[in-house]
């Protein structure tokens, strides 16, 4: 069963060790050996961890202890399992971002051009 997630932007080590049921070192060495877990760290060093990252430790959780993985199989699940994730088409129209870029410069130089005028 999958515990509930709260809706947070942040959570602390020790909350995302309490809902995925393992001790905070057994989160650190997985930091180690699992590319893919990089939580952030604030000014003072304290990691913080992301909604993704506690979904991924709860997927790393399920692969080691019911699927009976080892870190190394988990690894290559993982790596598999975000090959077959679909990547999102954002459409990029060049054309209308150069038509976009000479406007911007040219009312750029309009700007400069007025200004010129004023101090002469």
């Amino acid at each position: 069963m999958t515990p509930q997630i709260p809706d947070k932007l942040f959570f602390k080590i020790g909350e995302v060790a309490d809902l995925a049921g393992v001790e905070q070192h057994v989160l650190r060495y997985w930091e180690d050996e699992i590319d893919a877990l990089k939580p952030t760290k604030n000014k003072s060093g304290q990691r913080l961890y992301q909604k993704k990252d506690v979904e991924l430790v709860l997927n790393i959780k399920r692969l080691l202890y019911e699927e009976k993985f080892t870190i190394a199989g988990a690894k290559n699940k993982l790596k598999k399992f975000k090959k077959k994730e679909t990547q999102l088409d954002f459409a990029f129209d060049r054309e209308a971002f150069l038509d976009w870029k000479r406007g911007l410069k040219s009312d750029l130089e309009s700007i400069l051009e007025s200004l010129d005028d004023r101090e002469r």
